[in-house]
C-alpha cells in the first residue's frame, strides 16, 4: 500500500475542550465541527491520528484505565471509522522520553504502524509542544487559537481559529 497523507491531532484544547489532567468521561466536550471535519480528511483520503501527552498518570492524578475511559467517550462522540488511532505519553515532564512531546517518538511509532507519507502530513494543536512535535517528526504544522492556543509564541506553518478552520487549511493545500 502506497504511503498516505495522515493528520495528527492533539487531543486536549484542540478536538476537544480543555480540561486540566481530565479524568471523567463526563468532562468530555467535543468543539464545534469535530465529527463532520474529520469525516471530510477522510474523504479526501487522509489517515487521522491522536497524539497525546497524558502525564496525569506518572503524577498520579488518574489512572490509565481513566484515560481509557475518556479516550473512549471522545471516539464515541467523534463516531466510528474516522480516527485510525491514537497514541498516548503517560511520562511526567521532566523524565528522560522518546514519546513525550515534543519529541516525535508517538508521530514515528504511527509511521512504523502505517503507511504514512509524513512530508505530506500535517500535526495540529494548541501548545508549542505539539508545533515542534511536527516539526520534529517532518510534518507541516497548525496552530490553533482553542485550548491554550493564543498564549502560545512559536512558529507554526499555519494558525487557524478553531480545529474546523485548521482542517479546511490543509483540504485547500490538496485541492
Amino acid at each position: 500500500m502506497p504511503p498516505q497523507p495522515a493528520v495528527f491531532f492533539d487531543r486536549d484544547g484542540t478536538l476537544m475542550e480543555e480540561v486540566e489532567y481530565c479524568a471523567d468521561p463526563r468532562q468530555v466536550r467535543l468543539y464545534p465541527g469535530v465529527p463532520l471535519a474529520l469525516r471530510q480528511l477522510k474523504a479526501a483520503g487522509f489517515l487521522i491520528f491522536i497524539i497525546t501527552n497524558q502525564s496525569g498518570i506518572a503524577r498520579g492524578f488518574f489512572t490509565a484505565a481513566q484515560y481509557q475511559a475518556v479516550q473512549a467517550e471522545l471516539l464515541a462522540q467523534i463516531g466510528p471509522g474516522l480516527i485510525d488511532a491514537s497514541y498516548f505519553c503517560p511520562d511526567a515532564p521532566g523524565v528522560p522520553s522518546s514519546c513525550r512531546k515534543p519529541e516525535p517518538g508517538m508521530v514515528l511509532e504511527a509511521a512504523r504502524d502505517f503507511p504514512i507519507d509524513l512530508p505530506r502530513s500535517y500535526f495540529i494543536g494548541d501548545k508549542s509542544a505539539d508545533i515542534e512535535c511536527g516539526r520534529r517528526a517532518g510534518t507541516r504544522t497548525i496552530l490553533v487559537m482553542t485550548g491554550y492556543g493564543a498564549q502560545q509564541t512559536c512558529a507554526p506553518d499555519w494558525r487557524a481559529l478553531d480545529i474546523t478552520q485548521a482542517i479546511r487549511l490543509v483540504l485547500d493545500q490538496v485541492a
